[in-house]
């Protein structure tokens, strides 16, 4: 049997932060599919964001503001 890992509670706000930007990135007009591959492909940039304090809706709005 595999065993399990266990995610520290960084990762799981990490984790929980990053689905409440998605749900913002919704909202604007993304797909599900194309928020998640979003947030995926720019992974390092939001987790700065996530460690700088940027509430979800400002990383949403400011990640939609980038060129």
């Amino acid at each position: 049997m595999a065993k399990k890992e266990e995610v520290d509670a960084d990762t799981l706000a990490l984790i929980q932060w990053c689905t409440e930007v998605e749900e913002y990135l919704v909202a604007a007009g993304a797909s599900l599919r194309e928020a998640q591959g979003y947030i995926e492909e720019n992974a390092e940039w939001f987790t700065d964001q996530f460690y700088e304090g940027l509430t979800p809706q400002e990383a949403a709005k400011a990640s939609l503001n980038e060129p």
